[in-house]
């Protein structure tokens, strides 16, 4: 097909999330750099990718209510998109898609769709079992006729957000960076073993640097963390931006993090995860371009909480079960990190 004039995305949230539409969003500048992109986008998330070159966004601020709806009806008034790529499958953003015009409507496939999805797009991505979240996001080109055939993300970060990172530790030893918090609270692996590691680490002559937001329940989690801890480590929890914390995560040798948005940052910007995944599959939503550092715990908490094996279970079922991330031993965390370490050298 010929090149369309322009292209509205709707991708308010998450963090994750937002990160995986941006191969997407490099897909389509590629093959049509003269197509207008929009983008409908959550207000923490546009401070992750806010500063892509050559793209409109728009944003919506949940936290203000229906007047975040107005905010984007005012922001489209009087324009008709030729494309609406509509990737998010919550009812808020299905009722919001309503208000962005356009000729095309392009949705999940039926397996994914909820909330009224399939009421409100006009065409379906392609159904397809057992993809990851960012190839599932990158599909909804196919439609258009085109084919993500390469993941780019080349995320911007601010040379004062460099020199920032710069200024926070040593370069002469490796970094373990420690994101302890996911947005679910039922994936955070227990602070302890968290310490524990960070105490092996250390040992082990290595850095340890712990990060995280400026929420109650994430400075709670990195205080019981530095409590259990027998060794110093750098606590930077609270005191970073999301463009800080790309430049902090594109120096540190390694991550340690359950999943969560950072895990996805991690992989974007070239740094090695170590996943903690046992509420989650890996396999779907683990770091897109490496897993071999991950811990997978999760076909074991399919048998223990759902009574059946992962492979049995609809794919993207996720198993936010108290007490399920305790699967994860502190001795499969150290085999993972070894493992990393001798990978690179630095055992």
């Amino acid at each position: 097909m010929s090149a369309p004039d322009s292209i509205c995305l709707l991708r308010t949230s998450a963090l994750g999330d937002v990160t995986h539409v941006v191969p997407l969003v490099r897909t389509l500048q590629a093959a049509w750099p003269q197509t207008r992109l929009s983008w409908v986008i959550g207000k923490l998330e546009q401070q992750l990718v806010g500063d892509l070159p050559g793209i409109e966004f728009i944003r919506f601020d949940k936290s203000r209510g229906r007047a975040a709806f107005a905010d984007v009806r005012q922001a489209v008034a009087g324009r008709r998109f030729d494309v609406l790529l509509q990737m998010q499958v919550a009812l808020r953003s299905n009722l919001l898609s309503l208000l962005l015009p356009a000729r095309r409507r392009i949705g999940y496939d039926r397996a994914r769709s909820r909330d009224g999805h399939g009421l409100v797009i006009r065409e379906r991505i392609p159904d397809r079992n057992g993809e990851h979240v960012l190839d599932a996001i990158g599909s909804f080109c196919e439609p258009l006729g085109l084919h993500q055939e390469t993941v780019r993300w080349d995320l911007p970060i601010p040379d004062e957000a460099l020199a920032w990172a710069a200024d926070q530790w040593r370069a002469d030893a490796p970094v373990l960076m420690i994101s302890p918090g996911s947005s679910h609270a039922l994936r955070n692996w227990l602070p302890e073993r968290y310490a524990a590691v960070a105490d092996h680490a250390t040992g082990r002559g290595w850095q340890v640097v712990l990060t995280g937001g400026r929420s109650a329940a994430e400075r709670q989690l990195a205080d019981a963390i530095i409590h259990h801890s027998r060794r110093p480590l750098l606590d930077l929890t609270g005191k970073d931006t999301l463009k800080k914390a790309l430049a902090m995560l594109q120096r540190a040798d390694l991550l340690l993090t359950p999943d969560s948005g950072p895990m996805h940052m991690a992989n974007a910007v070239g740094t090695r995860v170590l996943g903690l995944h046992a509420a989650s599959n890996p396999d779907r939503s683990g770091p897109y371009s490496d897993r071999r550092w991950c811990v997978n715990r999760y076909d074991q908490a399919a048998r223990r909480f759902l009574d059946r094996p992962a492979a049995e279970l609809a794919w993207g079922t996720k198993i936010e079960k108290p007490g399920v991330m305790a699967l994860i031993s502190i001795d499969d965390v150290l085999e993972r990190f070894e493992a990393a370490a001798a990978d690179r050298g630095l055992a």
